[in-house]
């Protein structure tokens, strides 16, 4: 599909990206296209964990090279990563593992080596298996992304969160914040790293409470459409039941829930506006906001779930195509919208709606319908 340069058709929005591992691929593959289309300005980005490396590799790119160079460096990243896996990979194949018939990403069991490695780190803590605290995607960030240069990009803003171990609450650092430690913190698994100090301060994955957060794009942003890019499965059709397909979705859930917690504060003020519940002297403090959702439920929960430690170079390709063909679907049929109306059910789809105070009034979720935003004092 050729580039749209026309600047009449130039429309902005605001990624939200997720964290999920290897499976960030997908969302490599939604920003390639979206890049590669050229009619979508991005004003700011949320991310956590593998959402952040793509952010944090995207905007550095930008930042030297405008498009091209964005889609260049989230290449450059994720061809790192699996060279280095290569080299490092936590969950190596078994030689016997290939011939299996049920080997590859898309089924339901997992790896013998997997279950070793999940077995080991539900015995042993990260500061016992792994004292030195030995993490090849320190060196990969290191060698993809100019950190002090990426803190003078004006092209996009940043806002990364992370865990604070001790409080429990989410930490978010804006670009001029982000460094090595940051990004790697956004990142870091209990389970298989130590906690990763910045400021005098420990931090674990960002996932556990905002994957990713939202709300500084209501705060710090001028732009009311928010595109959130999925990669944890809202939905599943079958209730687990080996242990870690249980351990599998319960980290699903977690990861999840967050969102959905600011999805529907978003939907309840929403709510207060359409009905004309708020005092005069309050309705200016609030704007309307454009929920987008870019997602595939289908492809994410046809992954096992040692593939999201998988760096092999196919799989991570075959994931970055699956993005983009997404990403092309959804253009196709929602780009009109931007600016205009959600392109998304929100109450439908990621909430209750057998919750009398949320239901949907409206059926088609093309109805013009907004989510709403505080604006920054």
């Amino acid at each position: 599909m050729p580039k749209h340069n026309d600047k009449k058709e130039q429309k902005t929005v605001n990624l939200a990206l997720q964290g999920g591992g290897a499976h960030g691929a997908f969302t490599w593959g939604v920003l390639d296209k979206l890049l590669e289309d050229g009619r979508i300005n991005i004003d700011g980005i949320c991310a956590t964990s593998a959402g952040t490396m793509n952010a944090c590799a995207m905007a550095w790119g930008m930042h030297k090279g405008g498009n091209d160079g964005a889609r260049q460096a989230l290449h450059d990243f994720w061809k790192n990563i699996s060279d280095a896996g290569q080299k490092a990979n936590p969950i190596p194949k078994m030689p016997w593992e290939k011939f299996m018939p049920q080997s590859g990403w898309m089924k339901t069991d997992d790896t013998l080596s997997f279950f070793l490695l999940d077995s080991m780190t539900r015995l042993f803590s990260p500061y016992q298996l792994n004292p030195f605290d030995f993490n090849p995607l320190r060196d990969v960030l290191e060698e993809t992304i100019n950190f002090d240069e990426l803190r003078e990009c004006d092209c996009v803003k940043l806002f990364i969160s992370a865990t604070h171990v001790h409080s429990g609450k989410v930490r978010v650092f804006d670009t001029q914040e982000i460094d090595l430690d940051v990004v790697m913190a956004s990142a870091c698994l209990p389970y298989m790293f130590k906690a990763v100090e910045v400021d005098g301060e420990d931090y674990w994955d960002g996932g556990y409470m905002g994957n990713p957060a939202l709300f500084p794009l209501f705060y710090e942003t001028d732009t009311r459409d928010v595109m959130i890019v999925h990669i944890n499965p809202m939905e599943r059709n079958e209730t687990p039941e080996s242990a870690h397909d249980i351990t599998n979705r319960i980290n699903e859930i977690s990861f999840n829930s967050s969102l959905l917690k600011e999805l529907r504060a978003i939907a309840f003020v929403k709510k207060l506006i359409e009905n004309d519940m708020l005092k005069d002297k309050h309705k200016d403090d609030f704007t309307d906001i454009l929920v987008h959702s870019v997602r595939s439920d289908e492809v994410m929960t046809s992954l096992s779930v040692s593939s999201k430690f998988s760096s092999e170079w196919d799989f991570l390709t075959d994931l970055r195509d699956k993005g983009r063909n997404t990403m092309t679907a959804w253009l196709e049929e929602n780009y009109d919208d931007i600016g205009i109306r959600d392109t998304v059910d929100l109450h439908g789809e990621f909430l209750n709606s057998n919750t009398k105070i949320f239901e949907n009034h409206h059926g088609d979720h093309k109805h013009k319908t907004h989510e709403i935003k505080r604006k920054t004092a």
